[in-house]
């Protein structure tokens, strides 16, 4: 599987903050055997967010994206807005499990807007930025990542059949 990371924060563009949560997740996905292929830092800047996804979408750069940063209420959080701008179809569910999983540690998982969704063959997932978010969010979903981008990329196994954990990734 390849893989994408998109981390959102307007003072890591800037380089007054280190980005820990991108050099995290390549980590956390290396040990599943992912490859990272690209990895950027841009401010929460809308049009840039949409440009970058749609960009890394339509040239097939990645089968998985994860956007880190933008998921909450404050004004500048908008990452959201810019993955369904993009999106040709959502997942709700995985937004719903990571919010599920979430609640489990603390409350504030209820202010996260993050959304999963697909353009062309591509499966792109919101995460927190905080790198302790983001890898919990990650952990809750992954379960359903590898299947989700074999069927996204045309594979044919059953959804309800038996689930063969010799073919996943390994959570």
């Amino acid at each position: 599987m390849r893989a994408a990371i998109l981390t959102l924060s307007d003072k890591g563009s800037r380089g007054e903050r280190a980005d820990e949560s991108g050099p995290a997740l390549a980590a956390w996905l290396a040990e599943r055997g992912v490859r990272t292929l690209h990895a950027h830092v841009i401010p929460d800047e809308l049009e840039q967010i949409v440009a970058l996804l749609v960009k890394w979408c339509d040239t097939d750069m990645a089968d998985l994206i994860l956007t880190t940063g933008g998921t909450g209420v404050s004004p500048r959080d908008v990452t959201p807005e810019a993955t369904m701008q993009v999106a040709e179809r959502l997942i709700p569910g995985i937004g719903e499990l990571m919010r599920l999983k979430g609640l489990e540690k603390t409350p504030m998982a209820s202010l996260s807007r993050a959304v999963a969704a697909i353009r062309n063959q591509t499966l792109i997932i919101n995460l927190p930025g905080s790198p302790k978010g983001a890898m919990e969010n990650l952990e809750a979903v992954w379960p359903v990542v590898a299947h989700a981008v074999e069927k996204i990329r045309g594979g044919q196994d059953d959804c309800g059949g038996k689930f063969h954990h010799d073919r996943h990734l390994k959570p």
